[in-house]
């Protein structure tokens, strides 16, 4: 209503205003600028050359010219892909599981932040495709989820005993990928009446899952079938240094 927005403008030191400082309501005062509305009824232009363009922005914001723009949120994702090269050629089944495993718990955390679930996935493996040495092969399988769910255990389940259906021995596999399909939010499928659902019992150990690896750190809490320090890792030797998000990797100053 213009009739409030005026009275809640004059009602309201400058000082109060989003982004005006105490050093900025000293130069306000000065140019008889004491209120809300006196800021909104000064001179953009002026404004903009005596402080900033955030400043005019503002003041036309405060007059009713819209200037910045609300960030919308992101709509979740419909697909949700974790793949990762191995360290190393694996050639044995029993460490690719592994690595599924673990791409699967990644992504079912991704699935479970948006609060999504999941109808189908994709579990593909694939041999280097630049060495002329190497022979090639690349293969994948989707699989029909019995319900919908972001259940890791049957996540994982289902994707490893997949990798059975696309493994095949003599060869040099260098990477693994899992991809989440069908993505739809809680209550937005409509399914029979009578067809087998997550139960709930699940649902509340993700949420405990997720809670414990947010506060004690990812990984904390892990599928038994996910390795802590596996051979097959990326290489991360030449990795960048956190020194702007973790503590132990500040730099350190010697004063000798």
């Amino acid at each position: 209503d213009p009739f409030k927005r005026d009275w809640v403008l004059r009602n309201t030191a400058v000082s109060e205003v989003w982004g005006v400082g105490r050093r900025m309501s000293a130069h306000f005062e000065g140019m008889g600028i004491k209120t809300a509305m006196d800021l909104a009824r000064a001179d953009p232009w002026t404004l903009r050359k005596k402080f900033s363009v955030v400043v005019e922005k503002t003041a036309r914001e405060l007059a009713g010219t819209p200037c910045l723009e609300l960030d919308e949120p992101n709509p979740p994702k419909q697909e949700i892909c974790c793949s990762r090269m191995f360290g190393k050629r694996l050639k044995e089944l029993p460490p690719i599981k592994e690595a599924v495993a673990t791409y699967m718990m990644r992504a079912s955390e991704k699935l479970r932040a948006q609060g999504s679930v999941c109808k189908k996935l994709r579990v593909s493996i694939r041999t280097g495709m630049f060495n002329p040495d190497e022979a090639k092969y690349a293969n994948g399988v989707i699989v029909d989820l019995p319900y919908p769910t972001d259940d890791v255990r049957l996540l994982t389940k289902v994707a490893v005993d997949a990798l059975d259906r696309v493994f095949r021995p003599g060869f040099n596999y260098s990477k693994a990928e899992v991809m989440l399909l069908n993505l739809c939010q809680r209550g937005e499928y409509t399914d029979d009446l009578f067809a087998a659902a997550q139960p709930a019992e699940a649902t509340r150990v993700m949420a405990v899952l997720d809670q414990i690896n947010e506060r004690w750190g990812r990984g904390t809490l892990r599928a038994a079938s996910v390795p802590v320090n596996p051979d097959w890792g990326m290489r991360r030797e030449m990795m960048s240094q956190s020194f702007t998000t973790r503590l132990d990797q500040l730099w350190k100053v010697v004063c000798e």
